[in-house]
């Protein structure tokens, strides 16, 4: 799915979620973010195989999006505090049954190996 339908006002209320969550990070970001605030750096140690470009740029989209707050103090050395906005944490409880749904496939799929 690419990034313009993200913006596209024409389509299914299922695309336009998936289009603001598309990616291989984003809805780890956002289960980490529910936890609380965090830096950049404490979001890619508990994301390990992100780089620090990829993990800007979906917090960069995800921030477009409405999805998160980003906060930047004035301090030295600068420091840069991410949070979900109101409208992330819906999304976020939105995706609860989805995530439920898949932890009940992954235990079915443990026991089918398990079973054979």
């Amino acid at each position: 799915m690419t990034r313009g339908r993200a913006q596209d006002t024409e389509v299914c209320g299922v695309t336009a979620a998936i289009a603001v969550i598309d990616g291989k990070w984003k809805t780890g970001l956002l289960w980490a973010l529910e936890a609380g605030p965090h830096r950049p750096a404490e979001l890619r140690r508990r994301m390990p195989g992100i780089s620090e470009k990829v993990l800007t740029q979906q917090l960069r989209e995800m921030e477009t999006d409405g999805l998160v707050h980003r906060e930047v103090h004035d301090v030295l050395p600068p420091k840069t505090v991410y949070s979900l906005t109101g409208h992330g944490r819906e999304l976020a409880e939105a995706l609860a049954p989805l995530a439920d749904w898949g932890y009940l496939r992954l235990e079915r799929l443990t026991e089918a190996r398990a079973a054979s």
